[in-house]
Order: C-alpha cells, then sequence, then structure tokens
C-alpha cells in the first residue's frame, strides 16, 4: 500500500502560477504510476496528468497542455504538479492518485490509491 498526501494549493489570480506536491509513504514509490485529477463542484472527477514509473512518460489532458507540467523525484518519493498560466475554470480540488502497473493511464477508475486532496482556487 501507499499513503499520498497533496500541499501547495491556495488562492492565486488568472495568470499566476502553483505547483502542488504529493508525498508518498509506504511502499516503494518508483512501483507505482502517479496521476493528477481534479474534481470541480457538480462535475466529476477528471484526469489533469498522468506519469510513468520512471518520469520519461507522460500524459496530460487536452485543456492543460502547454501550461502545466506533471514530474516526479522518485528520491524523495514525490509527485509535482507546476500549474501556469492558471485560468478561473482550473479552479477544483486537486487530487494525487496511484496505482502498479507500466505505461500511463488517465482514467480515475484505473487508480487504487488517493490523496486527500488540495483546494485550488483561481480569481479572475
Amino acid at each position: 500500500q501507499v499513503q499520498l498526501v497533496e500541499s501547495g494549493g491556495g488562492l492565486v489570480q488568472a495568470g499566476g502560477s502553483l505547483r502542488l506536491s504529493c508525498a508518498a509513504s509506504g511502499r516503494t514509490f518508483s512501483d507505482f504510476i502517479m496521476g493528477w485529477f481534479r474534481q470541480a463542484p457538480g462535475n466529476q472527477r477528471e484526469i489533469v496528468a498522468a506519469i510513468t514509473l520512471s518520469g520519461t512518460g507522460t500524459d496530460y489532458a487536452d485543456s492543460v497542455k502547454g501550461r502545466f507540467t506533471i514530474s516526479r523525484d522518485n528520491a524523495k518519493n514525490t509527485v509535482y504538479l507546476q500549474m501556469n498560466s492558471l485560468k478561473p475554470e482550473d479552479t477544483a480540488v486537486y487530487y494525487c492518485a496511484a496505482r502498479l502497473g507500466i505505461g500511463v493511464y488517465m482514467l480515475p477508475g484505473s487508480y487504487n490509491y488517493w490523496g486527500q486532496g488540495t483546494q485550488v482556487t483561481v480569481s479572475s
């Protein structure tokens, strides 16, 4: 098993930046594919980005391509989400998630472990 704790959320103006972190503990971090998801009120949880075991492969939702970057540091057991050029529509609770396997997975149902979430609010 793995435990996940997100941090770095907050209130930012449109056009600003935030970096989210997700610290993992428990089983070996490099065994897990990692993903970032978000959920706005009244909406379903949706993928933001995912990253392979080594960090060499990534995938993004179309809505964040070119603005967000997912990365991981296996030595620090942490996955990051750098968010630039933030828009009000990026406002949501952001969750990190983990699963065993190979490759990248873009569906929430593919992930077994979830953090508690961190709120990101972008004001216009």
